[in-house]
């Protein structure tokens, strides 16, 4: 930290539900690109609504904006590879990042969201990435989603991802001022490991951009969501969409939920289903998770985790095998979705066949 970005450990926070064009039915590049834009002018639009607001009812200023899963495309559903980076994916450097970041500077807040991305250290494949913006407009943050049943990780082609980003680019942290924070995609809540390792580098607030269904009842993710948060001792700020619309799916199917959960597991907003809103939004104190975390007690249960004794155990067993696109050192476009599900029927009968299933 320094003098011209002092530490503010009590501010809001929002979890922006919001609505997402698919880009699916669109014909060309053009027109994909077009109805982008039209997502993130609504995003900037929402952003600056919510910053004005919650200022003037919380008193704290709004520092930090989290978006749901990938709020400007949508997902695959028909398309090729090649197609889905050419319509949907986005480029490093491109207008549409340069768009986020001038809602982050805007606003002078922390923007974190999920979106479909072109590496041209990769150009085969595409990967779903989570990033944060600071205030000043530059991207902090770069996480590649580690586990998807149908889309192309970094664990695909894992040797040649560590030979090109090392093994620091795979759980990343960014340290700001207003607190650590990292993130995770979606149905990665799921693994304990993933958060864990992401904590384990000292993170204080989890950005956790959704897609998924809403419900009255608790949830698989939900529930996730809050044990994530208890057992790594961190806030959890989880963005849903609101709907997803103009894809041959009922539009509301992934909606609502959006929440702040605090480190001890308590829901401190949660949005309703029926639309956007940023009605997903809680002060956070920093300042206090880091008290508890510094206290002598029983209940500080990271500062009690033996890690090493696990080591040996991840070590030993083979469940997920890595390189799936890799032959002979060189990355091969990923095949269609069916080639994916019968990757993992080969694991189950691998695993069977182990006595480990």
């Amino acid at each position: 930290m320094t003098d011209q970005n002092p530490e503010v450990l009590e501010y809001s926070a929002v979890a922006l539900q919001v609505s997402v064009k698919g880009v699916n039915r669109c014909k060309d590049r053009e027109s994909s690109r077009a109805r982008i834009g039209e997502n993130l002018k609504r995003i900037g639009e929402y952003t600056t609504a919510a910053a004005g607001f919650l200022k003037f009812f919380y008193g704290a200023p709004v520092r930090l904006v989290a978006l749901p899963e990938y709020a400007v495309t949508g997902f695959p559903l028909k398309e090729s590879p090649a197609e889905w980076r050419d319509r949907a994916c986005l480029e490093q450097n491109g207008p549409e990042y340069e768009q986020l970041s001038r809602i982050a500077q805007s606003n002078n807040v922390f923007l974190s969201g999920n979106v479909y991305e072109n590496d041209p250290k990769f150009p085969e494949l595409y990967f779903q990435t989570c990033f944060i913006i600071g205030p000043n407009g530059n991207v902090i943050l770069r996480y590649r989603r580690l586990t998807s049943c149908f889309e192309p990780t970094p664990h695909d082609v894992w040797d040649k991802y560590l030979d090109t980003y090392g093994a620091e680019s795979i759980f990343p942290v960014a340290r700001t001022e207003i607190g650590v924070l990292g993130t995770i995609a979606s149905e990665e809540i799921l693994y304990p490991e993933i958060t864990r390792c992401v904590a384990m580098r000292g993170a204080e607030v989890i950005l956790h951009p959704t897609s998924e269904p809403g419900s009255p009842e608790p949830t698989i993710k939900e529930i996730c969501r809050r044990a994530r948060a208890i057992e790594n001792q961190v806030f959890v700020v989880a963005a849903n969409t609101a709907s997803i619309d103009d894809i041959p799916i009922p539009a509301h199917t992934c909606s609502a939920m959006s929440t702040i959960i605090d480190y001890n597991g308590r829901i401190l907003c949660e949005a309703a289903q029926g639309g956007e809103a940023f009605n997903a939004n809680a002060v956070v104190d920093v300042g206090a998770l880091r008290r508890m975390r510094r206290r002598t007690a029983m209940a500080n249960v990271m500062s009690r985790q033996p890690f090493q004794i696990y080591a040996d155990s991840y070590a030993q067993f083979r469940y997920h095998e890595g390189n799936f696109l890799l032959r002979n050192g060189k990355v091969i476009e990923p095949p269609d979705r069916e080639t994916f599900r019968r990757r993992q029927e080969a694991n189950i009968e691998r695993l069977v066949k182990a006595g480990l299933l």
